[in-house]
């Protein structure tokens, strides 16, 4: 008798056991935001995505590679031609190679890819402890939950909860499934100086930095919601007409 209580208190503590990890384990939605790009009529605030693109060149291109920009892409955001020859030029890129057949690189161009900052993925894996950190180019578009869950892990880092097992190397993070995350917090209150003078919080910098990542997954964004709406407009324009058209025809036969 004694045994089967002892197997049915052990199950229980380990089912209880289970439960609570798997509780731990649970997906958190991202928190809601407001973002300028959303609804029918929303745009990109460019001012927002200049000061993002700043973060990313300061911070996230460190790790993360944007394989799918050129610098003459930054026209999208409403850099000039003479400050996007400028960015390009401040940093090496490669640009052929040497008599000898080595590589070379070079200042930049308005026609170059975004400077990578790593040669490969090998090299990036063994600078990040075997983890790849994840090109940026579409990663709104890659994310189930978009910009809210890109948002969500940018601001999402906390001390993990009593009896959370953190394995080593990881970092606790709300909104990413699991809770760890191989990747550390990258985003810190004033780490960031805008000139003019924005606030630079944790969460006004990802706001910003999500901003650009949402513009680089879908420059044409604006673009073809204003195409929407025309075609909607059009087509409500031709439905009057036509019905106008038939008030006339059939008026006569009534």
């Amino acid at each position: 008798m004694r045994s089967v209580r002892r197997a049915t208190v052990a199950a229980a503590l380990l089912l209880a056991g289970l439960f609570g990890i798997a509780a731990a384990q649970e997906s958190v939605p991202p928190p809601k935001q407001e973002w300028s790009f959303g609804g029918v009529f929303g745009t990109y605030d460019l001012a927002a995505a200049q000061r993002g693109f700043q973060i990313y060149s300061e911070v996230c291109s460190n790790c993360h590679s944007m394989r799918l920009m050129y610098y003459r892409d930054l026209s999208g955001i409403g850099l000039n031609e003479a400050q996007i020859k400028a960015v390009a030029a401040s940093v090496q890129v490669p640009v052929g190679l040497n008599d000898q057949g080595e590589p070379v690189n070079g200042p930049g161009t308005p026609a170059s890819r975004f400077k990578s900052p790593f040669p490969n993925d090998l090299a990036a894996r063994a600078a990040n402890n075997g983890a790849l950190p994840p090109d940026l180019s579409l990663i709104v578009n890659a994310r189930e939950g978009g910009a809210d869950y890109v948002y969500g892990i940018l601001t999402g880092y906390q001390d993990p909860p009593e009896n959370f097992k953190l394995q080593e190397g990881m970092n606790y993070n709300e909104y990413f499934p699991g809770h760890q995350i191989a990747m550390p917090r990258p985003l810190q209150d004033g780490q960031v100086e805008f000139a003019g003078g924005a606030p630079n919080a944790t969460a006004d910098e990802a706001h910003d930095v999500v901003t650009f990542l949402a513009w680089t997954s879908n420059p044409e964004l604006v673009e073809r919601k204003q195409m929407g709406i025309r075609a909607v407009l059009f087509l409500t324009l031709m439905t009057g007409l036509t019905y106008a058209v038939k008030r006339k025809i059939w008026a006569e036969v009534h």
